[in-house]
């Protein structure tokens, strides 16, 4: 069996079921596990990805705007490689490459006619439901079967500690300018951990928004988990924010609970690693560091 892989998250889920060994090919943003690292990239972005936040959003939306592709697919490397699967996404036209993409590729006859599973999860249920499908289409049901019930074990035991808590509120930023707060699957993994989302709606897509509503909601923390970007990159973004007005009046920032994540490797990449992002949330929304991710998978913006 050959599998290309076109989203990171699928990537991860191939491998969390001992798969690996199958994957002939990735996307230019697949990058865990590191076992993968040296397989023949097969996508790529047409917008550039080191700009601002800004930046990016007038890229994409001008390449949106034109009924185009934000990415690339490398058509004769998929040719070459005669995968008999492509697993791709159906959720976001901006996250990864999409289904669309894919199968207007493969209609320019590449000579190969492989089984395409597309992933389209809008919550934590859908991300078992894919691991569920992934394992059953890659004889993996048991591996499968075995990620998902460590899933829920380990929910339970997160939502038992947090019974009969205080819930602070807080605010799930996914993109700094313009403002997106996160949705998906981000506020059940916030309440799951003990809080209340004040913007983001569970199972439905990320939305636009204005910081005068977050000004005005006046979260007791927040948290930035930017799609697509590391702790470094949300950092220095998030510097522009000082300059802003009101800003340095929200409560979350005068107390010193503004948080950076690294949104790429957790919080936007619906996997097996959504757990860990549950569990990063419990130590943001606990003051603590049981799990370990501090430094790594999350931090608190020191002003």
């Amino acid at each position: 069996m050959r599998i290309i892989s076109l989203i990171s998250s699928g990537t991860e889920i191939v491998s969390s079921l001992g798969c690996s060994d199958s994957l002939v090919g990735i996307s230019h943003e697949c990058d865990y596990p590191p076992s993968i690292s040296e397989l023949p990239i097969c996508s790529e972005p047409k917008i550039d990805v080191s700009g601002s936040s800004l930046e990016v959003d007038k890229q994409v939306k001008s390449l949106l705007q034109e009924a185009l592709s934000i990415y690339r697919i490398k058509e004769e490397k998929i040719s070459e490689l005669k995968p008999d699967i492509i697993i791709t996404q159906s959720q976001c036209k901006v996250c990864a490459v999409s289904l669309d993409d894919v199968q207007n590729a493969l209609k320019k006859q590449l000579g190969i006619n492989p089984l395409i599973i597309s992933l389209e999860p809008n919550n934590l249920n859908d991300v078992l439901i894919d691991i569920q499908n992934l394992g059953n289409a890659l004889g993996k049901t048991h591996e499968a079967n075995k990620i998902i019930n460590t899933f829920k074990t380990e929910i339970h035991q997160l939502k038992k500690y947090n019974e009969g808590r205080k819930k602070i509120t807080l605010a799930c930023i996914e993109w700094i300018e313009p403002l997106m707060f996160a949705g998906n699957w981000v506020p059940e993994i916030v309440d799951i951990a003990g809080a209340s989302d004040l913007f983001g709606v569970n199972g439905e897509h990320s939305s636009w928004s204005e910081y005068s509503l977050l000004f005005k909601n006046n979260p007791d923390k927040i948290i930035f988990m930017p799609c697509g970007y590391d702790m470094k990159k949300t950092k220095s973004e998030v510097k522009s924010l000082d300059h802003m007005k009101g800003w340095s009046d929200l409560r979350a920032v005068k107390s010193g609970n503004a948080y950076i994540t690294d949104g790429s490797q957790y919080f936007n990449r619906p996997g097996p690693r959504l757990l860990d992002s549950i569990k990063i949330m419990h130590d943001i929304i606990n003051d603590t560091d049981l799990y370990g991710f501090h430094g790594a998978g999350w931090e608190k913006i020191i002003n």
